[in-house]
C-alpha cells in the first residue's frame, strides 16, 4: 500500500513529486490533465476533493487524504522521519530543527514559499482573467513588489547555496515552482537581472530528483529553469491545447 499522488500537469504538485524522489520513497503517480486551465472532473471525482486541488495524496496506509502542497510536505517529511528514526537511519531528512544553525532562515524561507512568493506572483493570474492594463495601479504596484522580492531573493542566494544556506532543503522543493513553471500562468518576467536566481535554478535544475520528478510527472512540458519567460501564458492561449508549453511544438 504506497502513497498515491494525484499530480495536475503543470502545476505546483510537482514539489510533491520532488520531495518523494529526493526522500527516495515509494510513491504511484495518477496523472490529471487541465481542462483546459482549470482542474478536471477526474479530480473533482476523487472522495474527499470535490474542489479538485492538486496535490492530492491518499495515504491507504493511514487512511489519510491531503490536499495542500506544504501540509503534504509537512506529513511526508514527518512519516519519513518517524520511520526513519525506528531503524535508527536518517541521512537525509531536507528540513532544519530548532537549535540547528540556520534553523530561523530554514523555516522563513520555507514559509516564505507560499505566503509571499507564491501569493504575489498569483495575482498576474488573475490580473490576466480580468484583462486588467500593465498601466493600471494595482498591476504596476504588484510587479515593483515582485521586483524588489526577486531582489531581495536574489542577494540572499548571493551567499548562500540554497535559500537555507548550504543544505538543500524542502524550502528550495516548496520554492521552486514559483520561480519556474508558475510562469505559464504569468507573470512574463525575466529573470535576466537576478543572476545568483538563474545559478540557483540552474543548481535546481542539476539535481536528479528533480530531473525524475519532472520526466515523470511532466515529460512533455518544457522546464523553465532560464531567464526568459514563456511567449505567452496559458490564460492568454486558452489553456494545454496550445502546445507552446512544450517541448516540441509541431503546432
Amino acid at each position: 500500500m504506497v502513497l498515491t499522488v494525484h499530480h495536475l500537469g503543470i502545476s505546483q504538485s510537482e514539489r510533491v513529486l520532488f520531495l518523494c524522489e529526493e526522500l527516495a520513497i515509494e510513491y504511484k503517480i495518477v496523472h490529471h490533465t487541465r481542462d483546459p486551465i482549470g482542474a478536471p472532473e477526474s479530480l473533482k471525482s476523487i472522495p474527499g476533493n470535490s474542489t479538485g486541488k492538486a496535490p492530492f495524496i491518499e495515504d491507504p496506509e493511514a487512511g489519510v487524504t491531503l490536499s495542500e502542497s506544504a501540509a503534504i510536505c509537512d506529513y511526508i517529511l514527518a512519516k519519513n522521519a518517524a520511520m526513519e528514526v525506528g531503524s535508527q537511519k536518517l541521512e537525509k531528512k531536507l528540513v532544519k530543527t530548532y537549535g540547528e544553525p540556520g534553523y530561523a532562515d530554514f523555516i522563513y524561507w520555507y514559509h516564505f514559499s507560499n505566503g509571499t512568493l507564491q501569493a504575489l506572483m498569483g495575482r498576474f493570474t488573475f490580473f490576466e482573467i480580468g484583462q486588467i492594463p500593465e498601466d493600471n495601479a494595482a498591476q504596476k504596484l504588484s510587479m515593483q513588489g515582485l521586483h524588489e522580492t526577486l531582489k531581495m531573493m536574489d542577494e540572499r542566494l548571493a551567499n548562500n547555496k540554497w535559500l537555507a544556506g548550504e543544505d538543500f532543503t524542502v524550502a528550495d522543493i516548496m520554492t521552486v515552482y514559483s520561480l519556474t513553471s508558475k510562469r505559464y500562468f504569468g507573470p512574463l518576467v525575466s529573470f535576466k537581472d537576478y543572476p545568483n536566481i538563474l545559478r540557483y535554478l540552474e543548481d535546481i535544475g542539476d539535481r536528479p530528483a528533480y530531473q525524475r520528478a519532472m520526466e515523470k510527472g511532466d515529460p512533455e512540458m518544457k522546464l523553465l529553469l532560464d531567464a526568459e519567460p514563456p511567449k505567452t501564458t496559458l490564460i492568454q492561449s486558452g489553456g494545454v491545447k496550445d502546445g507552446f508549453w512544450k517541448k516540441t511544438n509541431h503546432m
